[in-house]
């Protein structure tokens, strides 16, 4: 599989220009991001740039640590001469979540933007919707109880990357029709990431190279 290396400056460019031509501030007007780590946290550091300021404040980004490709490699190099099935690879676990006792801000009735690098087989990006979906739910339960009004909660997604590839998971029709965000729709080819390069020089030099 050839390799696609990305520079920071054509992430920088492809994010304002998804965030313009998808009209992301006009239409989902997000409010707060969480961030996939660790492939997540520098574009949103990059696309918090792009988004308009809520009560003259930058949007806020929180940090979640999800576990798949480090355990998938390993499980694909221990298991490349059998025939174990797709349903026995390693499930996605959290390893950093968020703490909705301890949170100052609420995350019921925003506009909440999940950001990460790459959408690949969508698993990790399913699940992360999945288990907010849960959290955010429980906590609207609790409003209710309190007989408090629940305000809509939406939430979005953003990648950099879409690979045009079968999905092991979906995501919610509601996110795919218009909250879903991706700067750049590809095969399925290998990304190389600026954070991930030994040498940013020879990694920039490799990126003019990029014909997608």
């Amino acid at each position: 599989m050839s390799k696609i290396h990305v520079s920071y400056n054509q992430i920088h460019t492809m994010i304002k220009e998804t965030v313009d031509s998808m009209h992301l501030n006009e239409d989902f007007q997000p409010d707060i991001m969480v961030a996939i780590g660790g492939g997540g946290f520098i574009p949103a550091r990059i696309l918090r740039t792009f988004l308009k300021k809520k009560n003259n404040k930058n949007i806020s980004i929180q940090a979640i640590g999800l576990s798949l490709y480090e355990d998938l490699e390993i499980w694909k190099a221990s298991h490349k001469d059998d025939e174990t099935p797709i349903a026995a690879e390693p499930e996605v676990i959290k390893t950093q979540w968020l703490n909705f006792d301890s949170s100052e801000t609420s995350l019921i009735g925003r506009n909440i933007l999940i950001v990460d690098e790459v959408d690949d087989t969508r698993r990790t990006l399913a699940y992360a919707v999945r288990e907010l979906a849960k959290d955010l739910e429980l906590e609207s339960q609790k409003l209710r109880a309190q007989g408090k009004e629940v305000p809509e909660t939406k939430i979005g997604v953003f990648v950099l990357h879409n690979k045009l590839k079968e999905k092991r998971e979906e995501l919610p029709k509601e996110i795919m029709d218009s909250r879903y965000f991706a700067c750049k729709q590809m095969p399925d080819q290998w990304l190389v990431y600026p954070w991930d390069a030994l040498d940013i020089e020879d990694h920039t030099e490799k990126s003019k190279d990029n014909i997608y």
